[in-house]
């Protein structure tokens, strides 16, 4: 027989049904046959068949129950009842489990039953398929991802050297010595950091399985102020922090969603605005963290609200990878957190988030 040839396991108490499956079909398929489910079973473990027909009356169990019971452990082959009589409950308990493909009427039509296992056979083989295509596209992704983590490095050790060299400038007093030039450079290496740390962030959310420790709300937000502040000396923050309650969560992911919070909040300020603000709120409760953050800044257009979260969302005054508060939803989605937000041009942007406390 070819590769292409179709394997088919019969299951059915009466012998003669199965001689007669067997007659019809055996040089059209590969055939295996069963005068119970115990015996499909055996043939299952030991064979990989992708079409099983199983009658709906037999003694020990239904054609349907059958179904149900290898519904996980052989979940590939695709499914064909066979009835000599009407059983409209059990057809639909089966059809609405999604456990058999279609259902045929004894005594069966050679034709219909034919045309019936080629098709069930392009279901099994298209769902293969996809699958292997899935696996293909993951490793892909997978592979991709683990090139710009690797690309993303390596870059930053050379960056991080140049604007240690700004840093030099500046306190050995030359930093106005060539016009712009310093500035500029200056500029770019930082925009280029955010990036790069942008897309580390991206991919070890997706890759760093979580992992719960005490996260001290306090001290946390003081660093990230410390260092996201440098690229704003006239922001001023009122924080208010009520932790009388220990709390234990993904300490790396609610880093990375208040560190984005915070430094898009300083970045998306009005140049024109004399009195910059940024609150942060936050309290801790025995079953969970509530944490807002309002600044004064230039607001969020009311059509774009709804799109703030998606992939690379840029709006027309966003001039940043449009990856920061998509990395803040897959960030929340994974330790079960939630987000809501409210803005306009006026009063700025408030950010509310609810994180679990694992205790």
């Amino acid at each position: 027989m070819n590769a292409t040839t179709i394997r088919v396991l019969y299951i059915d108490d009466e012998e003669n049904n199965l001689h007669a499956f067997k007659a019809s079909f055996r040089r059209q398929y590969e055939i295996y046959t069963a005068l119970s489910a115990d015996e499909g079973l055996k043939i299952l473990e030991n064979v990989s068949v992708q079409v099983i027909i199983a009658d709906q009356k037999m003694p020990n169990t239904t054609g349907v129950e059958f179904f149900k019971n290898i519904k996980h452990t052989f979940p590939d082959p695709t499914r064909i009842l066979l009835t000599g009589y009407t059983d409209i409950e059990a057809l639909a308990d089966a059809i609405n489990h999604g456990d058999i493909y279609r259902y045929i009427t004894k005594p069966w039509n050679d034709l219909e039953l034919h045309n019936s296992i080629k098709n069930a056979y392009d279901a099994y083989k298209s769902k293969i398929d996809l699958r292997n295509k899935v696996a293909e596209l993951e490793k892909t992704n997978d592979e991709l991802n683990r090139f710009i983590y690797s690309i993303s490095h390596e870059l930053r050790a050379p960056l991080v050297s140049a604007m240690g060299i700004v840093n030099l400038v500046k306190m050995e007093g030359l930093f106005h010595s060539s016009g712009e030039y310093w500035g500029l450079i200056e500029t770019c290496s930082n925009r280029l950091d955010y990036y790069i740390q942008k897309t580390l962030q991206y991919y070890k959310n997706n890759k760093t399985i979580s992992e719960n420790t005490p996260v001290d709300f306090k001290r946390l937000v003081s660093d990230l102020i410390e260092l996201y502040s440098y690229t704003d000396k006239d922001m001023h923050f009122n924080v208010n922090i009520i932790q009388d309650e220990p709390f234990y969560g993904d300490a790396f992911r609610i880093e990375v969603i208040l560190g984005n919070l915070i430094s898009n909040a300083i970045k998306y300020q009005k140049e024109t605005e004399l009195n910059k603000n940024v609150n942060i709120s936050i309290e801790v409760q025995p079953t969970q963290v509530n944490i807002a953050i309002n600044d004064n800044g230039m607001g969020i257009l009311n059509e774009h609200l709804e799109k703030i979260f998606l992939q690379f969302f840029k709006s027309k005054i966003n001039h940043g990878s449009g990856l920061g508060l998509f990395i803040v939803k897959e960030a929340l989605n994974k330790i079960n957190g939630k987000i809501a937000v409210s803005s306009n041009s006026v009063e700025g942007t408030t950010f509310k988030i609810t994180i679990p406390n694992v205790k």
